[in-house]
């Protein structure tokens, strides 16, 4: 019998200089007993040894080395997959472990690809949609037969989507073949680990184990306060004209990673930097989503070595990579939630023992309140918990033909594995007959075209896809990760930078210069779903916008916010960064008053344009979306009116040209009344327009459309064009569709935030109302104004507008100041 295997990699820690640390420990002890479970750490503290030496050590200990997949390791981002497979390929090579590492993501070669199908490796790093397209060939019982630990990575960040669900699936299929698989995860960051711990395990597990690591990593979080502040501020004005103040930090570190919430942000930061730091435009990298894959493998190599001074980023760097030279980090703008902000605190100091640190640099000045809030949150332990999503019917479509064009399944089979995982629990026999219709035949309004009869029921009951073709378009369009339509950006000459949305190019024509990658390019030509460009000396540029760029606040960070509003009420000013804004908080009080957790503040206000209504809530900008458009559709129950609407994460404010009854408190009672709120945000909104959009999302996933060959993709107008035909189709003779219904939901769900948006009414009900009518914009009312004229198409600079407001109410505050 071969030594030890705890022995063994005890002695291969002392030999590093190391020591193992209790949590680890327990983890290996705990896998090594056959048990499943969470490890939740701090990043950097050693969770991936924690969870991979559990099975390596029972390896070591075997008389031969095993051949086939014994570990699956899932990484949430592809991105990662090379360097955890590093890490993990260095530990086994140095315990004389004969295993081979190997990847199997989206990037991995055809070869690769191809050989992998024929055997696989001892360990795996794939992601969620790789593991399916693994499931959907017909040796895949063969392949996971000698399963032993499933390792999901980063599961923090898969738990609240769509791939988590995909995930529960795959997950629910290997367990049914192999019941006393042990599953573990990983997580650095999550409010509701009890929650996390059962999706993962699936309905009925028995109890896992929780795995907690040490709690004391030094973490410094502190606000670049700048050296004057406005009174009436605005957001985005701020952060770029801190430029030297962050130039002085980055200075004082060897190499720092700056995050910005928004590519665009990005791409602005990286050429202010190159502008004014001639002498380190070799030492400065751009690193995001939309750039090319080689470019980003490039930088990241350069990160790894410590070639870079400086790397302006966005998300695609928050998760898993091993940077330790990274001794700074900077983030540009609020984080909008506890957890970003410490994961990204988290890449400096990214090794067991070591301090982090982060600069926070706010783009406005209200901003400097929630880096408070955010340092406090994190001190009290109160993180943002990931909802686990639930029914999502296209997902178990999708799920379901890849089975049938792997192995089979049958569906009584099935049906238990899907009901065994979190996210199908409540799955009727009912709803997953409709599935089998659904995937067999179409269903009743397309059941005459062929294209929807995927999988067929064998003589034996089993359900298969006999069609390669059919096969062949579905592993190509495996997973649930939808965005618009991506148009590669290519020099003239040769050479790709990456990707842009369709929606953004479409606005441009030829001639116009654009920011991207860092450079200023004139766009040439569009064709193919290619945008041509070449090198622009013009300064004029235009910057991409990304549709995932708007992050709303999440509701622990504005709850601290508002406690920490409830303080300076009284004079208290107990952090550094709130004390900077004191002239603006100050004004705010002079001229209106404070919100707090248990005061909802309403402003009144008259202007040429009309009569503006502030409401501040507090709840995040996309329930205030919809709060806005309820409000706006009861108002105009009483009297007839058209408003503009504006919101940012703090308020709303409604713009009526025409006037406004008087509201006293108990108009404001019904206004802001919870009951009959679905109702009202049907009626408020464009539901049905809404829910054809994200119809277009389910119908991709749950392999209604196909969106083309590799090449030869659809663009999102004609995507949209298909899949709306197909909603109205279904609408009219089929209304009761259960995807139309999904879309309904997740419109409710995902874009109104329903649940939020009825939690904010049920709190306005026990709050007491403030109901101010003012002469001018207060300091909270200005930003949401600022919002519009953003959106307003004028012949006149809107910076300009702002810039003349702005100086009316400097002006005014200071007549009032004076009067007192």
């Amino acid at each position: 019998m071969a030594a030890d295997g705890l022995e063994r990699i005890d002695a291969w820690f002392a030999a590093l200089g190391w020591q193992a640390a209790d949590f680890q420990r327990q983890a290996w002890q705990a896998f090594r007993a056959g048990r499943s479970g969470l490890i939740h750490a701090s990043t950097g503290s050693g969770k991936t040894l924690a969870a991979w030496l559990g099975p390596v050590s029972l390896a070591l200990e075997q008389d031969r080395v095993q051949s086939g997949l014994r570990v699956l390791w899932i990484t949430p981002l592809r991105a990662l997959a090379s360097d955890t497979a590093g890490h993990l390929q260095q530990s086994v090579d140095a315990l004389g472990l004969e295993w081979k590492v190997e990847i199997r993501t989206g990037d991995t070669s055809a070869s690769v690809r191809a050989r992998q199908q024929r055997k696989l490796p001892q360990a795996l790093v794939t992601t969620p949609e790789s593991l399916s397209v693994l499931l959907s060939y017909r040796n895949a019982e063969e392949q996971f037969a000698g399963l032993d630990a499933v390792i999901v990575d980063e599961w923090h960040e898969l738990l609240g989507s769509k791939r988590g669900v995909q995930l529960q699936l795959c997950l629910a299929w290997l367990r049914a073949r192999r019941p006393e698989l042990p599953v573990w995860g990983l997580s650095a960051t999550l409010g509701n680990l009890e929650e996390a711990l059962s999706v993962l395990l699936g309905e009925g597990a028995e109890p896992g184990e929780r795995v907690a690591g040490a709690s004391g990593k030094e973490l410094t979080v502190r606000g670049l306060c700048p050296p004057s502040i406005d009174r009436f501020p605005w957001a985005g004005h701020l952060g770029l004209s801190q430029l030297e103040g962050v130039l002085t930090y980055l200075e004082q570190a060897q190499t720092s990673l700056l995050f910005t919430n928004t590519r665009s942000q990005a791409e602005l930061w990286f050429e202010a930097i190159a502008r004014t730091r001639m002498d380190w435009i070799t030492d400065i990298g751009l690193h995001h989503g939309s750039i090319d894959r080689g470019l980003r493998k490039r930088l990241e190599d350069g990160l790894r070595e410590g070639r870079f001074r400086c790397v302006v980023c966005t998300s695609s760097l928050d998760l898993g990579v091993d940077f330790s030279p990274v001794d700074r980090v900077v983030q540009v703008g609020s984080p909008k939630g506890i957890a970003r902000l410490m994961q990204r605190a988290g890449r400096s100091g990214h090794r067991p023992g070591a301090a982090s640190e982060i600069l926070c640099v706010p783009s406005h000045a209200f901003e400097l309140v929630e880096i408070a809030a955010a340092r406090r949150a994190w001190n009290a332990g109160r993180v943002e918990s990931r909802r686990p999503l639930r029914l999502c019917l296209d997902v178990l479509a999708q799920h379901l033909v890849t089975l049938a064009a792997g192995p089979g399944f049958r569906p009584d089979a099935a049906l238990a594995e899907a009901r065994s995982t979190h996210a199908f629990a409540d799955l009727t026999p009912e709803m997953f007959d409709w599935c089998l219709v659904f995937i067999t035949r179409g269903g009743p309004v397309l059941e005459h075209y062929p294209q929807f009869q995927r999988v067929i029921e064998t003589e034996d009951g089993l359900y298969r896809v006999d069609d390669v073709g059919i096969a062949r378009r579905h592993r190509m369009a495996i997973g649930t990760i939808t965005s618009d339509a991506q148009m590669q950006v290519r020099f003239m000459k040769g050479g790709s930078l990456g990707s842009i949305e369709e929606t953004f190019i479409a606005r441009l024509n030829p001639g116009d210069v654009f920011l991207f990658s860092g450079r200023a390019l004139e766009l040439i030509r569009v064709r193919d779903l290619i945008a041509y460009v070449r090198p622009a000396a013009s300064r004029r540029q235009h910057v991409p916008r990304w549709y995932g760029g708007r992050l709303p606040l999440s509701s622990e960070l504005a709850d601290s916010v508002l406690q920490i509003l409830q303080e300076v009420e009284t004079g208290e000013y107990a952090d550094t960064e709130v004390a900077a804004v004191a002239p603006v908080l100050e004004l705010q009080k002079a001229q209106s008053a404070l919100p707090a957790p248990d005061r909802l503040l309403i402003e009144r206000c008259r202007s040429r344009e009309g009569e503006h209504l502030f409401v501040y809530p507090f709840a995040g900008r996309l329930a205030h979306e919809g709060l806005a458009a309820v409000l706006a559709w009861r108002l105009g129950q009483q009297v007839p009116a058209t408003f503009a609407l504006s919101v940012n994460d703090y308020g709303l404010e409604l713009l009526s040209s025409a006037r406004l009854p008087e509201l006293d408190e108990a108009a404001w009672r019904a206004l802001l009344a919870p009951e009959r709120l679905l109702d009202d945000v049907l009626e408020a909104l464009n539901a049905s327009e809404l829910a054809r959009r994200q119809f277009r999302d389910i119908a991709r996933i749950s392999g209604l459309v196909f969106q083309g060959y590799p090449g030869r993709s659809k663009t999102d107008r004609q995507l949209q064009a298909s899949t709306g035909l197909l909603y109205d189709t279904l609408q009219r003779y089929d209304p009761q569709h259960r995807l139309l219904d999904q879309a309904r939901r997740e419109v409710l769900e995902e874009q109104l935030d329903i649940r939020r948006l009825r939690e904010v009414l049920e709190r306005a009900a026990a709050q007491h109302l403030r109901v101010m009518s003012l002469e001018r914009f207060s300091p909270l009312g200005f930003p949401l104004w600022v919002e519009r004229q953003r959106s307003r198409l004028s012949t006149e600079d809107w910076r300009q507008r702002v810039q003349r407001m702005l100086e009316s109410l400097e002006r005014n505050a200071s007549k009032r100041r004076k009067r007192a």
